[in-house]
């Protein structure tokens, strides 16, 4: 483990340095995870790709004026639910812009005529849904959360998510990457970290690199996760994901992390976070399996044979066969994971509820 300071100091960290880095993060990982390398079998489903929010990186979200705009109706939902349950997938992502109702008349007319009020609403029976239909669980990825949303989701989600991305209120200004973004703001997403850690919600967040923070901003936004981690316990996994530039984007033309400082972020990532989070890179994302086995992480994430990753839809997920082979070339076995952990799974009544732990149990004995 490093301290703070020491990590601030790593910003300019030569060839070398960082070579021990990776080989203590290494070392770390190899102690507390042993030579297995998980990922969750699931499918994206993208509730809606509008979004009150205009990040300078993003092309998932759409206005209401393109054809591409959408909110998927609960045909469109299952459809794609079912075809993953043909697949052998376990886990429903839902991921979605954050409250476009609150922005679009659009999105609060197809919601109305639904009678429902909120896209949280909405996606409450999405879930209950994928419940009650499927052998499936649902994770939540709806962004910046009140405790009343908290509160509706938990009993029908196996765990929730949000990137925290950074903690710097810098990257809000005019030029910069979060400008505009109301649910960027970085208290809101630490509230949300706070608000699922009260109420005993296996979580996934993670940072975004290459956004335009500097190195100590980025240390500050582990540290941030560390810290509600540390009072909580409810931090299950930490993504460090890399920007990609893509066309048509204020960010298109901005430089993404090299691959030397996203081996170092991992590195110290892993020597910073308690050994209890799992670290994950998304592998769609790099080419690098045995660099980034070798700087500490030890998931892939989701990764779907049946639907694209709508955040990132240039970069095609590896055949799981593929990742198998991969992980093992790097003396790593390859294993299957829910979209819960099994230290928050083997204590449902604190962290799951009774229809949620039923169908981890349920899954379990299918394994």
């Amino acid at each position: 483990m490093i301290s703070v300071e020491q990590a601030y100091n790593l910003e300019h960290a030569d060839s070398h340095q960082i070579q021990l880095l990776r080989h203590q993060a290494s070392a770390l990982r190899d102690l507390h995870w042993g030579d297995v390398v998980t990922y969750s079998r699931k499918v994206f489903v993208p509730l809606t790709n509008m979004c009150r929010d205009t990040c300078g990186y993003c092309t998932f979200v759409k206005a209401p004026g393109s054809p591409e705009a959408n909110i998927m109706t609960p045909e469109e939902v299952m459809e794609v639910v079912y075809q993953g349950e043909k697949m052998g997938c376990k886990e429903v992502l839902f991921s979605l812009g954050e409250k476009p109702e609150k922005t679009y008349p659009e999105a609060r007319k197809f919601l109305a005529e639904r009678g429902y009020n909120t896209i949280i609403d909405y996606l409450y029976d999405m879930c209950l849904m994928v419940i009650e239909n499927t052998s499936m669980l649902p994770h939540v990825n709806a962004g910046t959360l009140s405790e009343q949303d908290v509160i509706k989701l938990r009993p029908v989600s196996a765990s929730m998510g949000m990137m925290l991305e950074n903690v710097s209120r810098r990257l809000m200004e005019q030029g910069e990457a979060h400008y505009a973004c109301p649910d960027k703001v970085p208290l809101q997403r630490l509230r949300t970290l706070e608000l699922t850690g009260k109420h005993n919600v296996p979580f996934t967040t993670g940072i975004l690199i290459g956004i335009g923070e500097t190195w100590q901003e980025r240390i500050d936004s582990l540290v941030a996760i560390n810290e509600i981690h540390k009072k909580y316990g409810h931090i299950q996994e930490v993504i460090i994901q890399n920007f990609k530039a893509k066309p048509g984007t204020a960010m298109a033309d901005a430089p993404e992390p090299s691959h030397e400082e996203m081996l170092k972020t991992l590195a110290v990532a892993r020597l910073i976070l308690d050994h209890t989070i799992s670290i994950q890179a998304p592998p769609n994302l790099q080419e690098y399996y045995r660099d980034y086995l070798h700087s500490g992480i030890n998931d892939w994430g989701g990764v779907s044979p049946v639907t694209i990753d709508h955040i990132n839809p240039e970069r095609a997920w590896p055949k799981i066969q593929s990742l198998e082979f991969k992980s093992s070339e790097c003396g790593y076995r390859l294993k299957e994971r829910l979209a819960i952990y099994p230290q928050y799974k083997n204590l449902p009544g604190k962290y799951l509820s009774s229809v949620i732990a039923s169908r981890v149990d349920d899954l379990d004995a299918a394994a």
